[in-house]
């Protein structure tokens, strides 16, 4: 007969700790057998989504082309190729590169499923009318999750390719990249802005438990402004437009979620209110 599970009220800390370890190993298994279907249609996913990037036929690079002739600038994003040689140097490069690729995707694609399993462990202790969110909060966080990687993809890494890539300190110098740099560098500019896109999650989390409040969130506006700037700075080319580009989304996404966190203080006050 199978086990029942027991209520939430009635487990103890090594219960809790059991039910955390059967959702990892749920995550585990759903990142795996993702990315096992990643590593079977890597030439793919290299070949079309990798190395897109280094290509001047990049969407992204055709758009900003277009937009420097309007306005009459030379810019090396109107180039015919951008100036660099991927390589591998070591006997196992190319097949460490193709399997931490694969575990990646896995990672990536199964996002909505690592979020469901890590909200089935935390609901439990959730009120019966927030747990009718959960769907909600499982698109929504999925959402901005694949639009964060995204803009990383499209934005940060081939602003950042073309910059470094055209970068000399002397004509004697090839820029001769080697692969486990050239995916580190696409790698952490599409991860780091999908979960740099989950801040509203978070902030609304940090408001439940009574850690952020709108009022704090103002306060420290103007240093979250120089945080962002720093940030962009770390993450992309040292150049103005580029940093303006990538802190503008940042900054919309730290007014929404002033906005989020004021909306779940009124809705906890209102609750208060009627327990009164």
């Amino acid at each position: 007969m199978a086990k029942q599970k027991k209520n939430i009220n009635e487990m103890s800390f090594l219960d809790h700790l059991e039910d955390l370890r059967w959702h990892l190993i749920r995550i585990v298994v759903a990142v795996v057998s993702v990315a096992t279907l990643a590593f079977i249609f890597s030439r793919f996913i290299f070949d079309d989504i990798i190395f897109a990037p280094k290509d001047m036929s990049f969407p992204t690079y055709k758009m900003l082309c277009k937009a420097a002739t309007y306005i009459n600038v030379n810019t090396t994003f109107c180039a015919e190729e951008i100036p660099m040689i991927i390589q591998n140097r070591t006997m196992a490069g190319q097949f460490s590169a193709d399997i931490w690729t694969a575990i990646l995707a896995g990672f990536i694609i199964s996002f909505p499923y690592v979020i469901y399993q890590l909200w089935k462990f935390v609901s439990p202790g959730l009120h019966e009318n927030e747990r009718k969110h959960s769907r909600g909060f499982i698109i929504i966080s999925s959402l901005l999750f694949f639009i964060g990687v995204l803009f990383g993809y499209y934005v940060i890494t081939p602003l950042s390719i073309n910059f470094l890539a055209n970068y000399s300190v002397s004509t004697v110098v090839d820029n001769q990249i080697d692969i486990s740099s050239y995916i580190a560098l696409v790698r952490s500019s599409a991860l780091a802005s999908g979960l740099i896109f989950e801040l509203p999650i978070i902030i609304y989390f940090l408001t439940k438990i009574g850690l952020v409040t709108p009022e704090v969130l103002r306060k420290y506006r103007k240093y979250a402004l120089v945080i962002v700037l720093i940030l962009s700075a770390v993450i992309t080319p040292p150049d103005i437009a580029s940093q303006v580009i990538v802190a503008i989304p940042i900054l919309i996404l730290y007014q929404v979620s002033i906005y989020i966190s004021k909306v779940v203080v009124r809705n906890q006050s209102k609750k208060e209110i009627q327990h009164v």
